[in-house]
């Protein structure tokens, strides 16, 4: 990481965590809304359970049976799971569906109690009030069959003129039975077509009262005490959060993978960011490269024509040496030391011929040449030096035909091969192979069982001027890798079993 890629990866870095911290924040949004929502639901069920009380309750009692009745048809195991009414203590007077513990921690204080597979919501409408009509002021009571009376007792009827509402008197049995056990207008003995011809407003008296308050069988005592008991005055449900579940965990995976696409392109960003870093380094390398290498180019040709022109005082010194090593009148001392001198050009020279034939470019002409009679040729050629090392060189009769350039196949060879000799101890033995690898493809290698390469020189004897003999030049084998690579060949050093070193040239096209 250098100081130019520093903050772009920083800015990068700052951008995902933003969009991590929105995504954060969207999902708690999404949560908040799905929790507002399903309250919402909770309250349009109240308004519901609101028109069940009205139209179950009849001059303000309704009776339990029917009203738990209706409640029930309300419940539904993936949404609504129970349903309870409270009295103003905080008792069931009316429950639904699955039992509703109201000591849920939270319920009361807050009126909401999240669970892990439900919610339970409190006083979300006042049934007492806000169900009835505008001129019903009087609660709700929910009554069960028992609470209703049933045929007359030995109670008094109520006096002539007396209101329903202030007498613990029953009308006659019949009437007041079949009025509480259907449901109808409790708290008169008279039809309610009369009630309503009487002052229009069917109060009896037409001072505007409603025509119904507390039920004739009740005392003043006993209906404020059904009041407290069977009085509605909270709602209580509870409601499945499966929905919310689903909703939240469904939009926390959108979130995941937003926040991982974001992550992928940031590092892609960043990975393309140090790639055309990179780049440009490289291009600014590649023009000093390109430079450079012209300079050396040009000291190459100078170097070249160097040592060509060297060569010319060389010869002449050789030649002036041997003639003084073959004048009659030399002495010994002087003949020696003019063969040294002859020796001292030789070797010279041989390492100019080397380094101008390293440094000339490869142009490569590519042929059929016949493998089998190169290398005839050049143990021909190279008869004296086996000899001097009593070595062996053995080439096969049926070498493939490749397509190459032949005098530089040919002067790659000589390298190898001479290479091998220089390398191998006395009496030892070279071999030329060649193997087909596929039906144009053949590789060939050049065999000796001398010492070997140790590993780690196995490369770095193809560089210049690196060798392992106190007479080499250091260019034969560089000479030879530049040759295989103007050819599109590969070269390699490996080891011989159990002994010496194989140089393997591979990707050799052969021809028929």
């Amino acid at each position: 990481m250098t100081h130019r890629t520093r903050p772009v990866y920083f800015v990068l870095l700052v951008v995902w965590l933003l969009v991590v911290v929105w995504q954060v924040v969207e999902h708690r949004r999404v949560e908040e809304a799905v929790r507002v929502a399903l309250i919402n639901r909770s309250k349009d069920i109240s308004g519901t359970v609101g028109l069940v009380l009205r139209s179950q309750r009849r001059f303000g009692i309704i009776s339990q049976d029917r009203l738990e009745s209706a409640l029930s048809a309300l419940i539904k195991p993936d949404e609504l799971t129970g349903v309870a009414i409270l009295n103003t203590r905080g008792e069931q007077v009316a429950s639904a569906g699955v039992p509703i513990d109201l000591e849920l921690k939270g319920l009361v204080p807050t009126g909401i109690h999240w669970a892990q597979d439900s919610v339970a919501l409190m006083n979300l409408v006042d049934l007492g009030t806000n169900v009835t009509s505008e001129t019903e002021s009087r609660p709700t009571l929910i009554l069960s069959r028992d609470d209703i009376p049933g045929p007359p007792t030995n109670r008094p009827a109520p006096p002539p003129g007396s209101r329903p509402d202030e007498t613990n008197a029953p009308p006659s049995p019949p009437q007041s039975f079949q009025a509480a056990t259907n449901g109808a207008a409790f708290g008169t003995n008279q039809p309610p077509d009369r009630e309503r011809r009487r002052g229009g407003r069917g109060d009896g008296r037409g001072d505007g009262r409603p025509q119904f308050g507390r039920p004739f069988w009740m005392s003043e005592a006993e209906y404020k005490t059904a009041i407290e008991t069977k009085g509605v005055h909270s709602f209580v449900m509870i409601l499945s959060t499966r929905p919310l579940t689903m909703i939240s965990n469904y939009d926390l995976w959108l979130r995941l993978v937003i926040s991982a696409f974001a992550g992928i392109a940031v590092v892609g960003f960043g990975m393309a960011w140090r790639t055309l870093a990179r780049t440009a380094d490289l291009e600014v390398r590649l023009v000093r490269a390109s430079e450079l290498n012209t300079r050396l180019k040009e000291m190459n040709l100078a170097a070249a024509g160097l040592a060509h022109e060297t060569r010319n005082p060389l010869n002449i010194i050789r030649g002036l040496a041997q003639i003084v090593s073959r004048h009659a009148d030399a002495t010994p001392e002087v003949r020696e030391k003019s063969r040294s001198i002859l020796d001292e050009a030789d070797r010279v020279t041989a390492q100019l011929n080397e380094f101008i034939n390293y440094s000339r470019p490869r142009e490569v002409r590519r042929t059929a040449v016949k493998l089998g009679a190169v290398a005839g040729e050049l143990a021909r050629a190279l008869n004296t030096d086996l000899e001097d090392k009593a070595m062996k060189l053995l080439v096969p009769a049926d070498l493939p035909v490749v397509e190459a350039d032949e005098q530089l196949l040919r002067q790659m060879l000589f390298n190898l091969i001479l290479n091998a000799i220089q390398a191998g101890e006395r009496g030892g033995e070279i071999r030329v192979v060649a193997e087909k690898v596929s039906t144009d493809e053949v590789r060939f290698d050049i065999r000796d069982n001398g010492p070997g390469v140790p590993t780690d020189q196995r490369t770095e004897i193809f560089k210049p001027y690196v060798t392992n003999h106190p007479d080499g030049t250091g260019l034969g084998l560089a000479v030879v890798q530049q040759i295989a690579t103007a050819h599109g060949w590969d070269i390699r050093c490996l080891a011989n079993e159990p002994k010496g070193a194989i140089f393997r040239l591979t990707h050799v096209r052969a021809v028929g």
